[in-house]
């Protein structure tokens, strides 16, 4: 046991993270003071809400741990938030880390053995964990133990340690990059949608009373209309707004403050920024509508295929915009007249 207690060890000292996962902490910093502590608090996704309400009451009853939960999703519509309002609702700890910083077998280790029963793990953009701790984690998983090997050739031996039991919850935003096997070890499976536009309203309202910030008339709904409906994006227009009715207002966001701020921000009335219009401004006048293939279009527009696939495209398609074709992208009758009204 000396071995794997120095294993364990040597995995917890510090280690350079890289700058994507110094933003991500920085994101979470600013909107850590907004995020509702529990289930009655969390606006919107009425369809997780009400079975996950039962889950916790059931297995709260048993005195057993939560299943394992798998939320999956784009970018700011509550995963982290869900996460660590599950563990509240539980009366458990949580331990939060990401798939790209584990980046050996001792790393799990070290997180798993100081849980405690019960505890939640938390790991975002699961998608991107190394496959071998991948497979370490299915009998952590099932079987609540971690099988570790200790030395080379055929001096090498596997270790067993057991940890106690916990809920894993996994967050990504690319489910089809999940393997199988791991995903199969989830008992539940939770898709979040974009936010209905009153949803967003009442989060705006919620979010300002918590920043101590007068807001008025239909500036929320302003907001809410320009935030693709997503909650992040919502609370960051919403900071950006607060911080124009201080300098240019007398710090009362009213509708014609919102208005003014959010057009000096380039956000128009769907919640496009430059990039968007770009995108479609490129498949009308380069590529006469459409289709074009993804590669295509990124080149055009010089940002990256991954950006585009993940950030910019997902709302594009669901306001109605942009059309995924066998043959690529095409731009819609709707996203025709947008661009002609600019």
């Amino acid at each position: 046991m000396t071995i794997l207690n120095q294993t364990i060890q040597d995995c917890e000292e510090e280690r350079i993270v890289d700058s994507e996962q110094n933003e991500a902490e920085e994101v979470q910093a600013l909107e850590l003071p907004l995020r509702p502590k529990s289930l009655a608090d969390f606006v919107g996704q009425e369809h997780i809400k009400q079975p996950l309400t039962i889950s916790i009451e059931a297995a709260k009853h048993r005195e057993e741990p939560l299943e394992h939960l798998l939320f999956y999703g784009n970018p700011g519509l509550g995963k982290t938030t869900l996460a660590n309002i599950i563990a509240s609702e539980m009366n458990k700890s949580i331990q939060t880390t990401a798939g790209p910083a584990m980046e050996r077998v001792g790393d799990l280790a070290a997180i798993l053995s100081n849980l405690s029963e019960g505890d939640t793990l938390f790991i975002d953009e699961i998608h991107r964990m190394n496959k071998t701790i991948e497979e370490v984690l299915y009998t952590a998983m099932e079987d609540f133990a971690i099988d570790i090997i200790v030395g080379k050739g055929p001096a090498a031996r596997t270790l067993r340690m057991p940890v106690e039991r916990f809920t894993l919850i996994g967050a990504t935003t690319k489910l089809n990059l999940l393997s199988g096997p791991l995903r199969d070890r989830f008992g539940h499976i939770y898709h979040l949608n974009f936010y209905e536009t009153q949803d967003i309203e009442h989060i705006v309202k919620r979010n300002a009373q918590l920043l101590d910030i007068t807001i008025e008339g239909a500036a929320p709904n302003d907001i809410a209309l320009r935030s693709r409906r997503t909650p992040r994006i919502a609370n960051r227009l919403l900071r950006r707004v607060r911080d124009y009715a201080q300098v240019r207002g007398n710090g009362i966001i009213t509708a014609d403050t919102a208005q003014s701020a959010l057009n000096m921000l380039n956000v128009d009335t769907f919640g496009l920024d430059e990039i968007d219009r770009s995108i479609l401004t490129t498949i009308i006048t380069t590529f006469n509508g459409g289709p074009v293939g993804l590669n295509t279009l990124a080149a055009a527009v010089a940002e990256d295929v991954e950006t585009i696939e993940t950030v910019y495209e997902p709302y594009l398609l669901q306001i109605g915009m942009l059309e995924r074709t066998p043959r690529g992208r095409k731009i819609t009758s709707l996203g025709r007249n947008h661009v002609s009204s600019l």
